[in-house]
């Protein structure tokens, strides 16, 4: 059975395809972290804000697909591919490992792990 935890992040994967900013933005606490690993991590909301609008409005459309998600207590660890499709027949399909920290019921903390270099191949 699902913790609390982890259908709140499964609601956050699920909102993505929806491309509302807005909407993405009202499962974080206001002083949350998003940490893609490769780069620097974003603190509060206006940054998380700035992080998604470097690729959410690239995006024709955007898919998470959870492939494993497991929580305990606060924490959730989901494996999953993040599916962007850019148009023109171009789509990204990026191997993802995430790491939630769930506080009341928003998400306070975001980290994914990926490779750098596996988006960079599917980009050019």
């Amino acid at each position: 059975m699902a913790t609390d935890a982890e259908k709140i992040v499964t609601e956050f994967c699920n909102a993505w395809p929806r491309k509302n900013i807005d909407e993405l933005l009202g499962f974080f606490t206001d002083d949350a972290v998003y940490h893609n690993i490769p780069m620097e991590p974003a603190k509060g909301k206006e940054a998380i804000r700035g992080v998604i609008n470097t690729f959410l409005p690239m995006a024709k459309s955007l898919h998470f697909k959870i492939l494993n998600s497991v929580g305990s207590g606060n924490v959730v660890f989901n494996e999953r591919v993040d599916i962007f499709d850019l148009g023109n027949g171009k789509k990204i399909e990026l191997p993802v490992a995430g790491v939630f920290e769930v506080t009341g019921s928003k998400i306070s903390a975001w980290r994914d792990y990926f490779d750098m270099q596996t988006y960079m191949k599917q980009m050019s």
